[in-house]
């Protein structure tokens, strides 16, 4: 595993934030959240749970290796844990300021830590795979909970957020739900060409899961709406 740490110059203490990446891995987007954290005054981890790969332009690949944790929390919460390990012993953090950002699977994997105690302040995911929506699994989380997810994403629906809202809800949690209308899946992902370059256009030139595209005006909301999040908190 091979994440990547940004913090701010000074001695601190500074709030932590703990991100999980999407399947595709940790690419340069997610180092750029946690760079621009730092910029802001956070100690920032990404971490990395597919061993330093990304799978970009290579979907079987990336599903094969993402459904079967997906399917497996205990493994989830083991692979977070240790990520939030090495954030907590990252000198000049105030572990009394924790925070929690994710992408994809890695909401899956920053909710199921939430769920099962780790004291996140707040938590925000974007476009997440989330849990069952079970009222119970969340009475005794006191995390603040921000869902995004685009009008027209064909994997993470506004009415599943909606769902999981509910169970946060009857559980006693304060959640709110950002929906960016015309956005579909990993709308803040900018289309490359094969050797790296950006391409010009929301659509995907290498191979990707269906309901993906780049929505820029929303992926600067998106954006701004976490760091609002992060800063009430």
């Amino acid at each position: 595993m091979v994440a990547h740490l940004a913090r701010p110059q000074g001695e601190g203490p500074w709030p932590a934030v703990l991100i999980g990446h999407d399947g595709v891995g940790l690419d340069d987007y997610q180092r750029s959240r946690a760079d621009d954290l730092s910029r802001h005054g956070y100690v920032a981890l990404a971490m990395d749970f597919h061993g330093g790969e990304t799978f970009f332009g290579r979907p079987d690949v990336m599903l094969a290796r993402t459904m079967p944790l997906l399917g497996d929390a205990e493994r989830m919460r083991v692979i977070g844990r240790v990520a939030l390990d090495v954030l907590l012993a990252t000198p000049g953090i105030d572990a009394d300021r924790l925070l929690a950002l994710g992408y994809g699977a890695g909401s899956r994997i920053v909710l199921e830590l939430a769920k099962t105690g780790t004291p996140f302040k707040a938590v925000a995911v974007v476009h997440p795979a989330l849990p069952d929506p079970a009222a119970d699994d969340w009475r005794d989380v006191d995390s603040t909970f921000l869902l995004c997810t685009g009008s027209d994403d064909p994997l993470v629906t506004p009415d599943q957020l909606i769902a999981f809202g509910r169970a946060l809800q009857e559980a006693g949690a304060d959640w709110r739900v950002n929906i960016y209308g015309g956005a579909e899946h990993a709308f803040w992902a900018r289309p490359t060409n094969p050797d790296g370059t950006p391409c010009e256009g929301p659509t995907h030139v290498e191979a990707t899961v269906p309901g993906v595209s780049y929505h820029p005006e929303h992926a600067k909301r998106a954006w701004r709406a976490v760091l609002d999040h992060f800063g009430e908190h």
